[in-house]
C-alpha cells in the first residue's frame, strides 16, 4: 500500500468513541500500529469551533500517518469544517465515516444511514462535497450496507469520487456489533475496487489478521473492539505471535503514563475502563479493580499496576 509509504500489510488502529482517545492512540502507534485515526467528530462541531472537538483533533507526536474521522449530515458544514482541516498542519488527511450504526447518529443522519438506497444521491453530494474542498487525501468507512449488503456499489461509486482507500467493516448498519463479521462481502468489494481497501471486524490476533488478509486480499486490517484491553495487539502482529508478560506490563504502564500526560491527575478516573479491560479474566481481579476503583493518587495507582500486573 503505497499511501505514506505504508507497508503492503498494514495495520490500522480504528476510530472507537470513547478509547481511542490520544494516550490511546500514543501507545499502539509506539508498539506497532502503522496508522491512527481520531475518534469520530460531527462537522457541525467543527464548523463551529467546538472546544472539545478541536482538542479530540489533536495529536501525539508519533502519529503519522494521523488522518481525523469525520461524521457529516450536511454539505454546507461539510464544506466548512474541511476547510478548517485544510489550515490544520499536521492532520495527514480525511476519513468519512459512512458506517456508525449508533440510534443516536443513526437519527441525525450521520454515518451509515447514508448507505441505504434512498440516501446514495446524498452520500455522493457529502463525498463529493468534502474530496473536492480538502487539500488533503480522503479516505472513508463503510459497512456492508444499511440492512442489506450494498458493499460493491458503494464502494465503487466512492472511488469514482476520489477516496483514496477504503475501510469496510464485515457487518450491515442493522446488525450493529451482532453475528460474525462477513468476510465474503468484503472480498467482494475489495475486488470490486483499485483503490486499497482496509477489512475491519472480529480481528482480535494475529492469526485472525493474517487469514483476513489472505481470504479477502486487503491491503490492511483495522482493528477498533479488538484492540481495547489489548493494544498490544499490534505488537503482536508485528512480531508474529504472542507477546511476554513483561511487554504487556511496558504497554499497560507506557498507557497510564499517556493518560496522565493529556488528562492531568483526571486521568486516573479515566484509566479505570481501561485497567478493568486489562485485567479481565485475571486471577484476583475484582479485588485489584475496587483498589483502582478507590484510588485518586498517581503513584499509587502506577504502583498497583506495576505489582498486578
Amino acid at each position: 500500500m503505497n499511501i505514506f509509504n505504508l507497508p503492503s500489510k498494514a495495520f490500522f488502529l480504528a476510530p472507537l468513541a470513547g478509547y481511542t482517545d490520544l494516550p490511546f492512540r500514543s501507545v499502539v502507534k509506539k508498539f506497532g500500529c502503522d496508522m491512527t485515526f481520531s475518534e469520530m467528530t460531527n462537522v457541525n462541531a467543527i464548523a463551529y469551533n467546538n472546544e472539545k472537538t478541536k482538542r479530540m483533533m489533536q495529536k501525539s507526536a508519533l502519529e503519522k500517518p494521523y488522518f481525523v474521522q469525520i461524521a457529516a449530515n450536511n454539505t454546507e458544514n461539510a464544506k466548512k469544517a474541511v476547510e478548517i482541516i485544510n489550515e490544520i498542519d499536521w492532520i495527514d488527511g480525511i476519513d468519512i465515516n459512512l458506517g456508525c450504526p449508533v440510534n443516536k447518529a443513526r437519527r441525525s443522519g450521520f454515518g451509515g444511514v447514508l448507505l441505504k438506497d434512498e440516501n446514495r444521491d446524498k452520500l455522493r453530494d457529502i463525498v463529493k462535497t468534502i474530496v473536492d474542498t480538502s487539500k488533503k487525501p480522503v479516505s472513508a468507512k463503510i459497512r456492508l450496507g444499511y440492512d442489506k449488503s450494498v458493499v460493491e456499489d458503494r464502494a465503487k461509486l466512492l472511488e469514482d469520487l476520489g477516496i483514496v482507500f477504503l475501510t469496510i467493516h464485515g457487518r450491515t448498519v442493522k446488525q450493529m456489533y451482532r453475528g460474525k463479521a462477513d468476510y465474503d462481502e468484503i472480498k467482494k468489494g475489495a475486488q470490486a475496487v483499485k483503490i486499497p481497501v482496509i477489512a475491519n471486524g472480529d480481528i482480535t490476533d494475529y492469526e485472525k489478521a493474517k487469514f483476513v488478509l489472505e481470504y479477502t486480499g486487503a491491503a490492511g486490517v483495522s482493528i477498533g473492539r479488538g484492540a481495547v484491553g489489548k493494544p498490544w495487539i499490534f505488537l503482536e502482529m508485528k512480531q508474529e505471535g504472542n507477546i511476554t508478560p513483561e511487554q504487556k506490563k511496558e504497554v499497560i504502564l507506557e498507557h497510564f503514563n499517556q493518560m496522565i500526560n493529556f488528562y492531568g491527575d483526571y486521568g486516573v478516573i479515566l484509566f479505570r475502563k481501561h485497567a478493568h479491560a486489562y485485567s479481565k479474566g485475571l486471577k484476583k481481579a475484582s479485588e485489584f479493580r475496587s483498589k483502582i476503583n478507590e484510588e485518586k493518587d498517581v503513584e499509587v495507582v502506577k504502583n498497583l499496576i506495576e505489582e498486578y500486573f
